[in-house]
């Protein structure tokens, strides 16, 4: 009868031992694997892909600030394309400093 219960007590420790080793085990390979590089999923071909906009959080709606934005945009444009425009190659390049 006691070699039973020295052989019952070994196993439970041995269990527990073990559950101890694979806990730490399990342990190292997760801070191995937070402070490693991992490599990017889902590349293309030669590694580049497209980006991709987030849609707005209105749900694709505009806000108002990008309307105004839009409409400068557009009136800046107008105005560039009925105005004439004249340019000096040699504006700029030379300048005087001296006092």
């Amino acid at each position: 009868m006691d070699k039973v219960a020295k052989t019952q007590n070994a196993q439970r420790e041995g269990l527990a031992l073990h559950q101890t080793i694979l806990g730490e085990q399990i342990q190292r390979k997760t801070e191995e694997h937070i402070q490693s590089v991992n490599e990017t999923q889902n590349t293309g071909d030669d590694g580049t892909d497209k980006i991709k906009d987030r849609p707005s959080s209105r749900g694709g709606k505009e806000s108002d600030e990008e309307k105004k934005k839009d409409a400068r945009e557009k009136t800046s444009e107008q105005d560039e394309a009925h105005s004439p425009v004249i340019s000096d190659p040699r504006l700029g390049k030379n300048i005087d400093i001296s006092l």
